[in-house]
């Protein structure tokens, strides 16, 4: 592993972003161009010291998990992304499977929908990123979590939804699922998903069983937000060719309860993510 190399290309990497290249209100004036180390670290899902420490060249060395969320963090391109992981000695990831690089075109539209909660995932739920509003409807998301993991895993993501709602989101995991394993059964990532929740989730097993299959596509969702209350909003679904992602938006219908809600969600959000604590943690 470089770390001065690395330490070097992390810097110039920050250097070059404007905090409107991530979403990210510009704030108070900034002695120095590009975004601060803590806007960084919340980007990526790490703490403060830990990436201070890698900008420094003495950080440890970064887990493939984590090289992966700088690159989005720092809107880094293929050839960049594939560059950080060779300056720790690492193999870039190669598109064998549902790719976890997310383009920087994908990544500038997710942070220009700076009123609509939005995230890209790979098509059988893992969160590759997000903007500032899906943290605060959904909670911050550390790099590689996955929805359909935690929908039948943590009972506090399932207290995001209606009770009489949660049957119905869970087929759909379910349905969505067993099309993608179906679809690429040599993408070792999706298979290995489902072999993890038969075993953990009686649930889960029941439903596979079913055979139920249903590809994910536009629908109306409901979310009990612990701040702002009920939320309906109605979730569309766009899809990036060739890398097995998609980019999913969450808008409310204008003159709704929920349209005024999801404004009040938007300066709650924006406030977490500017105060000096960072963002807020959320339910995982």
């Amino acid at each position: 592993m470089d770390r001065a190399e690395l330490a070097d290309f992390l810097r110039r990497g920050r250097a070059r972003l404007d905090p409107s290249d991530v979403g990210l209100p510009a704030g108070s004036r900034r002695r120095t161009p590009g975004l601060r180390r803590e806007e960084v670290a919340a980007l990526a899902g790490m703490s403060v010291d830990y990436y201070t420490r890698l900008e420094q060249a003495r950080g440890p060395h970064p887990s493939r998990q984590m090289l992966g969320a700088l690159a989005r963090a720092l809107r880094l391109t293929g050839d960049e992304r594939d560059h950080l992981f060779h300056l720790t000695g690492e193999e870039p990831p190669r598109a064998t499977s549902a790719s976890a690089h997310v383009r920087p075109g994908l990544l500038l539209i997710l942070d220009r929908l700076h009123d609509a909660p939005a995230m890209v995932l790979t098509d059988y739920g893992d969160v590759l990123a997000q903007n500032a509003m899906a943290a605060a409807l959904t909670g911050e998301a550390e790099p590689g979590r996955n929805l359909v993991r935690r929908f039948f895993t943590d009972p506090r993501a399932r207290a995001l939804c209606p009770p009489e709602d949660r049957p119905g989101h869970a087929r759909s995991h379910v349905a969505n699922l067993r099309a993608v394993a179906a679809a690429r059964p040599d993408d070792p990532a999706p298979a290995a998903l489902v072999a993890e929740l038969r075993s953990v989730s009686e649930e889960f097993a029941l439903l596979w069983e079913s055979h139920e299959v249903a590809v994910r596509r536009a629908a109306t969702k409901r979310f009990l937000h612990p701040t702002v209350g009920l939320l309906e909003l109605d979730c569309e679904l766009l899809l990036s060719s060739g890398d097995h992602q998609q980019l999913i938006v969450h808008t409310a219908r204008p003159g709704t309860e929920s349209y005024e809600r999801l404004r009040l969600l938007r300066v709650v959000g924006l406030q977490d993510m500017t105060s000096p604590a960072g963002p807020p943690t959320g339910p995982r």
